[in-house]
């Protein structure tokens, strides 16, 4: 399994951030995505430390690393921050910009300077061709930060060619189908497991196999049974049951399977011939990353991108 969002370099694993990652490992989690969002734009660059200090070692996950400012912070997005998260696009461990995106629910910066560094980390990432990794959480009651979010993915994303996630999906089955219909995949995390979640697990139930990612958002939202307890990417198998997507189906592993090549042909036929004819790709297992300068992914397969050489 991969988990394809946890926020590793969280403070609340430093007594154990080594036993953390062994036990995940041991879980059958071959994989982590960390996001580099720290605790502002001055240490978003802490998962790339991770990822680079992790490398190698045969007993925790491959580790991989975001960058980017959080919408909490987007008042903080100097020219001095966008500077620091364009040098980090170039790490070799940075395969996406993110989280980034629209959060009206808790509107700790205002919305204006929300679109505006969502406007300018969106440039960055196209800039350094990476996908990006979105937060978006509208008003209670309300869709205003989906709407908004996928009218600027639309007109500003969708042009680049490139992909994304939209993490810790909420949103309606339309805004699954709007947001599927500009290459976007979805990340499914432990709320889905929650007894109110009903209508969430009806949208994930509906959507295709290859639309879709599982996730911890480690270390919050752990999944039932661990709900309220510090939430680690050793227990993403329990958001794989309740969205069925663990692959155990035959015709699961087929979708998945043959999603991949799809996404092979996207992707080279949007790269250099030298980075396709470069990367090591291989379709006949689950889960297993691929190398790739983009990434996709069906069922609990994440198609990742990495620099070559």
């Amino acid at each position: 399994m991969i988990d394809s969002h946890a926020h590793l370099d969280s403070e609340r694993y430093a007594e154990d951030r080594l036993a953390m990652l062994q036990r995940a490992r041991a879980a059958g989690v071959h994989t982590v995505l960390s996001i580099g969002i720290g605790d502002g734009p001055d240490t978003m660059h802490r998962a790339a430390d991770l990822a680079d200090e992790y490398a190698g070692s045969a007993d925790v996950p491959k580790i991989y690393a975001s960058a980017g400012i959080h919408p909490h912070e987007a008042k903080l997005a100097t020219h001095q921050a966008l500077a620091q998260l364009e040098s980090l696009t170039q790490r070799k461990s940075v395969i996406a910009v993110g989280e980034i995106g629209l959060d009206y629910f808790y509107d700790n910066s205002p919305r204006d300077e929300q679109k505006l560094a969502f406007r300018q980390q969106m440039e960055i990432a196209a800039a350094a061709g990476l996908p990006i990794i979105i937060h978006c959480r509208p008003s209670a009651g309300s869709t205003n930060a989906w709407d908004d979010t996928l009218e600027m993915l639309g007109q500003e994303w969708r042009p680049t060619g490139l992909r994304g996630i939209l993490h810790c999906f909420t949103g309606t089955a339309e805004h699954a189908r709007r947001a599927i219909g500009l290459g976007f995949l979805l990340g499914f995390t432990g709320n889905v497991t929650f007894p109110k979640s009903q209508e969430l697990r009806e949208v994930a139930a509906a959507l295709p196999a290859d639309s879709f990612l599982i996730e911890t958002d480690a270390p919050f939202l752990a999944p039932v049974p661990n709900r309220g307890k510090r939430n680690e990417p050793a227990w993403v198998a329990a958001v794989a049951v309740l969205t069925s997507i663990s692959g155990d189906s035959s015709s699961r592993r087929k979708s998945a399977l043959a999603s991949i090549r799809r996404a092979r042909s996207s992707i080279c036929e949007t790269t250099s011939s030298r980075r396709c004819a470069s990367s090591a790709w291989a379709a006949t297992s689950i889960p297993r990353p691929i190398s790739s300068r983009a990434y996709a992914s069906a069922t609990s397969i994440f198609v990742i991108a990495s620099r070559t050489p």
